[in-house]
């Protein structure tokens, strides 16, 4: 299986909502994981918005990147351009991995039905 990060800011809206909808689609191609650079918890409005297409994200917590230091990731999605890992002292065990764009990431057929 599959480990894919989305990496955002704050772990609070872009990134908790891009986790939820991944782990909704597929529960059998990878184990979704969503952290931030800072921690800003999670922002009701999106547990409100993903309620309304049936994805519960109400258990999901705000973590911090260095939480998941010892995971190898298969596949790093930034969801604001501020979560960069380029920037010096930010995320320092991310550096060298190669950050993926949702449009350079393989096509899986996520239909449903």
């Amino acid at each position: 299986m599959k480990n894919v990060l989305v990496l955002c800011t704050g772990n609070s809206c872009r990134s908790q909502m891009a986790h939820g909808y991944l782990e909704h689609f597929q529960d059998k191609l990878a184990k979704i994981y969503s952290a931030g650079i800072e921690t800003h918890g999670l922002n009701p409005m999106a547990v409100s918005i993903m309620k309304e297409d049936k994805v519960d994200i109400s258990h999901h917590t705000s973590n911090h990147v260095d939480e998941y230091a010892g995971i190898e990731w298969d596949y790093i999605i930034t969801v604001c351009d501020h979560a960069k890992v380029d920037k010096p002292g930010k995320v320092t065990h991310l550096r060298r991995m190669k950050l993926t764009r949702v449009n350079e990431l393989p096509r899986f057929d996520l239909s449903v039905g």
